[in-house]
């Protein structure tokens, strides 16, 4: 059965095909990796499986919760790999942060053969923590570098999110004294680039894709960093404020350390109107295969949009954050521009899939 619908909704604002659009992008003659995903749910997996095949992604690495593996791996099979991240809905968030998330890290070693494993490290944790000021919140604390020792031990790289969008800080996480500085999150992530001499990748374009420059300096610094450029509306909102010009020379001046994600999000609330984990902030999403499907494909269709084509346009996907900074100025369904950068065929080959190739070493 033919998913995917015309009909408007935040995520996709001008009724696009993305079935038909799917078939004009160019392909490569490998498949794309992508290298950041969270894949949940038997039923959502299928349909994820389904724009996986449409856009040209063979493999996608994904952060799915340990006692959900298995059943995405059996729809998805070769065309998922896991990476370790804690058990966000265990009761006890103390204990997932601590304890448990090395319990978890074993596990998905044991049992899926995990390569990576993530530190979450957004201002949010101080939330999901309240006790966790001493031994959590910082990248660098007591629970986070035992994770870290006992990953590497165990043949692991390391993910790391750090920090959140420039909007984030100016609304939700405004109070440093309680949230910190976007800034000072990273003093502490050079420190265990320094200590843990294994490969790293900071998630979302390092956390900063507003700054290039600073992005530049830190690779610069940090022979063992990588970059994703996942989280769509983010990158979309952010780069497109760069010109062509300097993304490409970003993309070229640090062949080999950035790679392709998307930072979809896959559940089974998201292809029915019956919500069986209402308290996620992504179970509303979407309340149907066909809208689970506009979901889903809207962010493959965006990103390589963006990376391959020319020109500027709106992005077919409603950002929120742009009503939370400026609601006189915005609605629920405003979105930024979206800016071809329509990349070199050999840029967009390392972006794909050579990065990825080179950082997992397949």
């Amino acid at each position: 059965m033919a998913l995917g619908s015309s009909r408007v909704n935040v995520n996709n604002r001008q009724g696009i095909d993305y079935r038909q659009m799917a078939a004009g992008f160019a392909r490569f003659g490998r498949p794309i990796i992508d290298a950041h995903a969270h894949i949940h749910g038997k039923d959502a997996s299928k349909v994820y499986a389904e724009v996986q095949e449409l856009f040209g992604v063979g493999v996608t690495y994904s952060m799915t919760q340990l006692h959900l593996c298995a059943e995405v791996r059996e729809v998805m099979g070769e065309r998922v790999r896991f990476m370790c991240i804690p058990t966000f809905s265990h009761p006890d968030k103390g204990h997932a942060f601590r304890a448990g998330y090395l319990e978890a890290i074993q596990e998905y070693h044991n049992q899926f053969q995990a390569s990576v494993m993530k530190i979450w490290s957004s201002p949010r944790v101080r939330e999901i923590v309240p006790d966790g000021e001493r031994d959590v919140w910082a990248i660098d604390s007591e629970w986070r570098v035992r994770q870290c020792e006992l990953a590497v031990s165990l043949g692991m790289k390391i993910m790391v999110h750090i920090a959140d969008p420039d909007t984030w800080y100016q609304t939700k996480w405004s109070d440093a004294k309680k949230f910190g500085t976007k800034r000072g999150e990273y003093e502490a992530l050079e420190r265990m680039l320094e200590r843990f001499k294994v490969k790293w990748i900071a998630a979302h374009c390092g956390g900063w894709p507003e700054d290039l420059e600073f992005l530049t300096g830190l690779l610069a610094r940090h022979a063992n960093l990588h970059f994703d450029l996942s989280a769509t509306k983010w990158m979309v909102r952010e780069l497109s404020k760069h010109s062509r010009a300097e993304v490409l020379e970003f993309l070229t001046r640090h062949k080999g350390r950035i790679l392709f994600g998307s930072d979809i999000v896959t559940m089974d609330d998201h292809v029915t109107a019956k919500k069986g984990m209402p308290e996620s902030i992504k179970s509303d999403q979407a309340s149907s295969p066909e809208q689970a499907f506009d979901l889903y494909a809207s962010r493959y269709y965006a990103l390589r949009t963006m990376f391959e084509r020319a020109g500027d346009s709106e992005s077919p996907i409603a950002d929120e954050d742009l009503k939370m900074v400026d609601p006189g100025k915005f609605d629920a369904m405003s979105a930024p521009i979206l800016r071809g950068f329509g990349l070199p065929r050999e840029v967009l080959e390392d972006l794909y899939f050579d990065a990825a190739r080179g950082f997992w070493g397949i």
